[in-house]
């Protein structure tokens, strides 16, 4: 039987907190094992097992499954219970492997949906060119401006110095350059070893040290982190996102396990409403052993 298409009209968004509670918490048992497939292929077990479950007819737009040569979640493989609505989802059942093999902070479980459709499809691209700012710097940067002329549109906007600006980019050999023009600029930087999805969520959080991110990194994070605000990559409104922490960092606590379970900490947000959730929970392993075949 074909459902006609529509848009989601319920929060999905609430579903999504279990698909990545469930990775986190499975690749939690890896941290600092050194073992970055292991943690890895358990992230995507869970995420895969509970996204079964989730009303929707999904596709996976962007998945790390044909980029990393895993198994499990890749590009255009169907999730979801096949009921509507029909939704892309990107996905990164780990934002950070090599943070959780060696015990670092800032790894997170993500995932973000959006109607049919709406997600910009990478093909064959493993790579993109990225910036991104908070609310406040809305439509005034572009990917096509120099980082100085970012700098000082950001500043102008924000009526501060450039020096007061604190640029995130990610610690590889590739962005010696950027560095150095940033610095030329007058901004601060912040160098982070891994993890450019939460480095873009922290531009436009007020308790982050993050003004504006630059560099090249990983499609999936760049699609992921733009659903709320970025057309040229989703192009509907309508769009969701949660991720969970998986270590501790500075947007999220990492999965804490005691005596009787589990405690997780989320971040939720859907753009039609403009809602932003973070979401505490607490987990009864033995429970969750009962009704899932997930190895917690």
């Amino acid at each position: 039987m074909t459902h006609p298409q529509r848009a989601p009209d319920r929060n999905l968004a609430l579903d999504l907190i279990r698909v990545t509670e469930a990775a986190a918490m499975a690749s939690s048992r890896y941290m600092g094992r050194g073992d970055k497939n292991g943690a890895d292929g358990a992230a995507v077990n869970a995420m895969r097992t509970v996204l079964a479950s989730v009303p929707m007819d999904g596709v996976v737009v962007i998945g790390e499954g044909e980029k990393d040569e895993a198994p499990m979640l890749f590009n255009g493989e169907r999730i979801g219970d096949g009921t509507p609505p029909q939704v892309d989802i990107a996905v990164d059942p780990i934002e950070g492997t090599t943070l959780v093999a060696k015990g670092r902070a800032g790894a997170l479980a993500v995932i973000a949906l959006s109607e049919r459709g709406t997600m910009f499809d990478p093909g064959p691209c493993v790579y993109m060119e990225k910036i991104a700012v908070g609310p406040r710097g809305r439509g005034v940067i572009s990917i096509k401006k120099s980082p100085a002329e970012n700098l000082g549109a950001l500043a102008d906007q924000l009526e501060v110095p450039v020096r007061d600006l604190i640029a995130v980019i990610l610690e590889r050999d590739r962005h010696d350059a950027l560095v150095e023009d940033v610095r030329a600029a007058g901004a601060r930087v912040r160098l982070i070893s891994d993890g450019d999805v939460a480095g873009a969520i922290s531009t436009a959080w007020d308790e982050s040290d993050g003004d504006i991110l630059f560099g090249i990194g990983g499609t999936p994070e760049g699609v992921i982190a733009a659903v709320l605000m970025t057309d040229d990559l989703v192009s509907g409104d309508n769009c969701f996102f949660s991720a969970t922490g998986i270590t501790d960092g500075e947007l999220l606590r990492g999965v804490r396990f005691h005596d009787h379970g589990a405690s997780t900490q989320s971040l939720v947000m859907r753009s039609l409403s403009g809602t932003v959730r973070k979401v505490d929970g607490f987990h009864r392993l033995d429970k969750l052993q009962e009704i899932s075949s997930v190895a917690y």
